[in-house]
């Protein structure tokens, strides 16, 4: 059986184009329609009940398109709204933070694991509680990196400035002699080399959107759902925006690494 209904995917910007960009990679025949909140990022510093509700919207409008699965490729509205909405909807619905917390447990050698996020993230401990649950012994560090997302959303990937910042982060991070750290936003990617540089090459980063890429990947094998086996083409590939597509499409070039044509602005989410 094959299943040629998209793949949903949903961040509160362009984060989450790290997992489309995982998801091609692990997944080349299937369809892919991704909303990004860009009206109302970045979600770290929003209530949990609105995150929550913005969660709500963005899979409703995801719907719309009959997807057969849908990724929150956002550590924020995961973190908070992944247990609601899977009460709420029948669609399977999978988030960023159990791929990562696993691969994190399955890496760490020495026992001490770092874990980098918005506020919302970090204060909701969804990522400690998911760690200790599988490891008790295992120690976790967290850290608030709310310059992250904007920094990266500006196009600032190896900037002096954008070194400073991740250096405040981090540094006490390395001196708690972690092993492993956990990019706990999937915009964090795009800054692999400046956080390798700071933190050295002694440490593992653990990428969410790959490891949620994978697990798409089982749960379509698992359920029947993968796409018949055709040539990808760029029809393939559907972009929503709530605002500035041109922006997002300029910026989503460095993502990708290919021209993101027909990014639509939607107003009604």
């Amino acid at each position: 059986m094959s299943d040629s209904r998209p793949i949903g995917i949903f961040d509160s910007g362009m984060g989450g184009l790290t997992a489309v960009k995982e998801v091609i990679r692990a997944l080349p025949y299937e369809r892919i329609v991704y909303f990004g909140d860009t009206a109302r990022v970045p979600y770290g510093p929003k209530s949990r009940e609105t995150v929550i509700r913005f969660s709500i919207e963005n899979i409703l409008f995801l719907l719309k398109y009959k997807v057969k699965l849908i990724i929150i490729a956002c550590n924020t509205a995961s973190s908070v709204a992944l247990s609601i909405a899977r009460k709420n909807f029948k669609v399977p619905i999978i988030g960023v933070i159990s791929p990562g917390v696993d691969e994190a447990v399955r890496v760490t050698k020495n026992k001490r694991i770092g874990v980098i996020g918005t506020r919302t993230t970090i204060n909701s401990q969804t990522y400690e509680k998911m760690i200790k649950q599988q490891s008790p012994k295992i120690k976790v560090y967290s850290a608030e990196c709310p310059l992250f997302v904007p920094l990266v959303e500006v196009g600032w990937l190896n900037t002096q400035i954008t070194k400073q910042v991740a250096g405040l982060y981090l540094l006490p991070l390395k001196s708690k002699k972690i092993d492993t750290i956990v990019l706990g936003c999937t915009h964090y990617p795009l800054l692999k080399p400046v956080i390798k540089e700071i933190l050295g090459q002694g440490v593992t980063l653990v990428d969410s959107a790959r490891q949620v890429a994978m697990q798409a990947k089982e749960i379509l094998i698992r359920q029947r759902l993968l796409a018949p086996k055709k040539n990808r083409g760029e029809g393939n590939l559907r972009f929503y925006v709530s605002d500035e597509p041109d922006n997002f499409a300029e910026l989503g070039k460095r993502f990708l690494g290919f021209d993101l044509k027909n990014v639509r602005k939607v107003s009604n989410v």
